[in-house]
């Protein structure tokens, strides 16, 4: 814990379409300069709270508040398979999302830089392999130094020093004292990177803390340990919220 107030707060959460209830009760705090992991089985909810916390979203029920500084971006987020308009090089794409919030040029060359992809700014974003185009995507992001970044499945589909660069990027991203949610199925990674975990199984959250503190309470050797003895899917399975069956 920081020893701050939390920047963003879930309270009460539902999130329902016709009969079919996707989120139930839901209340989280979002720290600032920390990452915090959102982990859970397919089909317990991650996308759609995450849609909620950003905004995209307005719950059936509950609400969500944002407490921190006023700017103009308060929430920036790498959906989970980013898409840029082609025909422009990476630098034109940074700038022009860059003048979206008063940001010159240099600055958004800084958040390449601070990705790692310095040297591909003159590069055409539809010549970019997956990972590069991830990490385009969490330069954007961060582009107009919001106070909360949203990543959702940033790793997903990288190769494993592709991925770990990644959730480096994220880590970095909390030194200037900004929050970092993301979402994950890469469980060693999140025992690795994040200071606090967020475990949502149909719709609710199971449990929360740290790593070690999860591990604890569950009695795991580790992180995956843990998710298994805290969800109820099966291996294998999809579970779609609703079913009766």
């Amino acid at each position: 814990m920081t020893g701050q107030p939390p920047i963003l707060r879930a309270e009460n959460v539902d999130q329902s379409y016709g009969d079919v209830s996707v989120l139930e009760d839901v209340s989280l705090t979002i720290e600032p300069g920390e990452v915090t992991a959102l982990i859970g089985p397919n089909g317990a909810g991650k996308s759609t709270l995450i849609g909620v916390l950003t905004g995209l979203l307005e719950p059936t029920d509950g609400a969500v508040h944002y407490n921190g500084p006023e700017t103009a971006r308060p929430i920036g987020y790498l959906p989970q398979h980013p898409e840029f308009r082609p025909d422009f090089t990476v630098q034109e794409t940074l700038s022009f999302y860059a003048s979206l919030v008063g940001d010159d040029e240099t600055e958004a060359l800084d958040h390449l830089e601070q990705v790692g992809l310095e040297d591909a700014a003159d590069r055409n974003v539809e010549a970019l392999s997956g990972g590069m185009t991830r990490l385009v995507g969490i330069a954007q992001a961060t582009i107009g130094d919001p106070p909360v970044v949203v990543l959702d499945e940033p790793g997903s589909g990288l190769d494993p020093g592709m991925s770990l660069h990644v959730y480096d990027v994220a880590g970095s991203i909390t030194e200037t004292g900004a929050a970092v949610l993301l979402s994950s199925h890469d469980l060693a990674l999140v025992e690795r990177n994040a200071d606090r975990v967020v475990l949502i199984d149909e719709g609710q959250i199971k449990e929360t803390g740290t790593p070690a503190e999860i591990c604890r309470r569950l009695e795991a050797d580790s992180l995956f340990d843990a998710f298994e003895a805290s969800t109820v899917a099966e291996a294998g399975t999809v579970r779609v919220q609703g079913d009766t069956a």
